[in-house]
């Protein structure tokens, strides 16, 4: 561990281009490659005169659900008319989405300031630390820059992997959000759900609300051992706050769910799945935690719910054949994935293109989705970290068979494959069945997919 960056694209010149602030970040230490202080990030907070104690906060963390219910948080306070950053990760297509302001990801040259705000500082650190910046650990810093020159009324903030050290936590929130935990980046956090969540735990700090999600039993011990250690205030999920009933419609769900402060009744709310209710209602209760006693108007939440976007979560981007994009990338994910798909669609069939990453769980990947697929199209997206098809492949076979797999590496023919099959067999004789394709596995796959789909809309 003792690389350190490309000396031409270490932040040392001013970036002219988004190309080039991208290809000197990107020329960093990646996101996988771990070494766990906060030293270097706080050094470098530090040297921008710690931006991110400018702005109140939320910050979240779990297995699955975040960006989703980050997205939500954001568009409550935005409908409230406070002004706000939000910081998520990975991004999905291009990687200005990390960093948002007012709801709307950086432009190019919004990017580029922000890149070349904070670029003179961070060689400073590579030179002063054991350790050079990672590529997280500049984005961060952007990000909370970014923020405070805004400036911004409320931060979002999304840890990037775990919570203790992950860079986001030299933030101090308001209000700690821990979605849903499973187990997940084993290799990094932990091969047992309850020491990923002691990881996770971390950003639950000494005078917040700490807003949990449903969890095991094994995981809210460790979160609400926490929270009595560090003096924070908890509120639950299904205690405190929850789902009081929902039903699928057109375009989405209607969700009626109490609050801390008070219920919200048939919110139309289009995305789809109980897990995407579910994390509608720890939106609403992080909100009403940070804002204080009063129930949150009525209108707000209705109008801030019916706009909720999450892309490249159960994204539907493309009809006849329909093509839906979902960025489950361990099998917990998977799980919510297919329930959805079984409690709001009708497909028949269902053709499944998978690629995933090389260090995640592919068997429980395949196997979570395994009934409810017709056939599945292996392929790989373009990064190093890929899987290989071919490999992927031996595993999807032991748990589908050799009739239901078929590999093609190149994800542009994997997308071309999996519609001729979905189209071959639509309907099945079932007048209101109609063939589609799901494509899952990694959000870089779906981020891949989305952009030979058409991209961003």
């Amino acid at each position: 561990m003792t690389d350190t960056p490309d000396d031409s694209t270490d932040g040392a010149r001013p970036a002219e281009t988004f190309a080039e602030a991208e290809d000197a970040l990107l020329s960093r230490w990646p996101e996988t490659r771990l070494e766990p202080s906060l030293d270097r990030i706080r050094a470098f907070t530090e040297l921008l005169g710690d931006p991110q104690r400018t702005y109140r906060s939320v910050h979240l963390t779990g297995t699955n659900g975040k960006t989703s219910t980050a997205r939500m948080i954001d568009g409550l306070l935005r409908t409230l008319d406070l002004r706000t950053g939000r910081f998520t990760s990975p991004h999905v297509e291009r990687m200005s989405e990390r960093i948002s302001i007012d709801g709307e990801p950086l432009d190019d040259d919004a990017f580029v300031r922000a890149f070349n705000d904070v670029a003179p500082y961070t060689h400073l650190v590579d030179e002063a630390e054991p350790f050079p910046l990672s590529f997280f650990e500049a984005i961060v810093g952007m990000a909370y820059a970014a923020f405070a020159d805004a400036p911004v009324d409320v931060a979002v903030v999304e840890v990037g992997m775990g919570g203790s050290w992950d860079a986001t936590n030299v933030i101090d929130a308001d209000v700690a959000v821990v979605t849903p935990i499973a187990i997940d980046h084993a290799n990094y956090l932990g091969t047992t759900i309850t020491a990923i969540a002691q990881e996770k735990a971390g950003i639950i700090k000494a005078g917040s609300t700490a807003v949990l999600a449903q969890q095991p039993a094994e995981v809210a011990e460790v979160l609400l051992r926490r929270a009595e250690e560090v003096g924070a205030t908890v509120v639950r999920e299904g205690v405190d706050f929850g789902v009081v009933d929902r039903a699928p419609a057109v375009g989405g769900q209607v969700v009626t769910i109490r609050g801390l402060r008070g219920q919200y009744d048939e919110l139309f709310l289009p995305l789809y799945g109980a897990h995407q209710a579910q994390n509608a209602a720890t939106a609403l209760a992080a909100v009403e935690a940070l804002l204080g006693n009063d129930p949150l108007a009525d209108d707000v939440v209705r109008q801030a719910f019916a706009e909720a976007t999450s892309p490249g979560r159960l994204e539907v981007v493309r009809r006849s054949p329909t093509i839906v994009l979902d960025a489950a990338h361990n099998p917990a994910g998977a799980e919510a994935t297919a329930a959805a798909l079984d409690d709001s669609f009708r497909f028949d069939p269902l053709i499944g293109v998978f690629g995933v990453m090389g260090d995640k769980d592919a068997e429980g990947l395949l196997a979570a989705f395994e009934p409810h697929l017709s056939h599945v199209v292996i392929t790989q997206n373009s990064t190093a970290r890929a899987m290989p098809a071919e490999q992927l492949a031996v595993t999807a076979i032991e748990v589908y068979g050799e009739d239901r797999v078929t590999v093609v590496p190149r994800l542009g023919d994997a997308l071309d494959a999996a519609a001729a099959l979905a189209e071959a067999d639509s309907g099945r004789g079932d007048p209101l069945g109609a063939g589609a394709v799901l494509v899952t596995g990694s959000v870089v796959t779906v981020g891949e997919a989305r952009l030979l789909l058409g991209g961003r809309k």
